[in-house]
């Protein structure tokens, strides 16, 4: 018996911010099964990682423009999508854009986009995998907006 052929797929996506009062607010977007994530897709032939990742997040979340911050996490998973095993391997990036207005792709099936404190961000996530990306992307940022220790 033979095991079964595995699927390799490799996205990129970002994990987005922007500050306000202060405080980080983090971009999600509700998918067509009404769950809460990142904006993440495939990546095109011969494209880099992260130029995936902020071209993915300008589409599926409508953004005009983002700065690319670093890189968060890369994580991995298994589903089964039409009876075969799929492999998923997806590079988060921490992104920061200053503009609040966001539209989601509905083509794409992305079907609402909101800006979320972090508290509310991780509750709303679906997936502990995406729990996990939040909380080290919010580490990165908390650690950026404190004030610099006296010398």
């Amino acid at each position: 018996m033979t095991a079964p052929r595995v699927s390799e797929e490799v996205s990129a996506g970002g994990v987005v911010y922007r500050v306000v009062e202060g405080a980080p607010l983090y971009l999600l977007i509700r998918d067509s099964y009404r769950n809460w994530g990142f904006p993440k897709g495939h990546l095109e032939p011969d494209e880099a990682a992260p130029a995936a990742a902020v071209r993915e997040v300008c589409e599926e979340a409508g953004l005009d423009a983002v700065t690319l911050v670093g890189e968060v996490a890369t994580i991995d998973w298994r589903f089964r999508f039409r009876g075969r095993l799929v492999h998923k391997t997806c590079h988060f990036y921490l992104m920061e854009t200053r503009s609040p207005t966001t539209c989601p792709q509905k083509a794409e099936g992305i079907t609402a986009c909101r800006w979320a404190r972090f508290g509310e961000a991780r509750s709303l996530l679906a997936y502990d995998n995406a729990r996990q990306v939040l909380e080290r992307a919010h580490a990165i940022v908390t650690a950026s907006l404190a004030p610099a220790a006296p010398r």
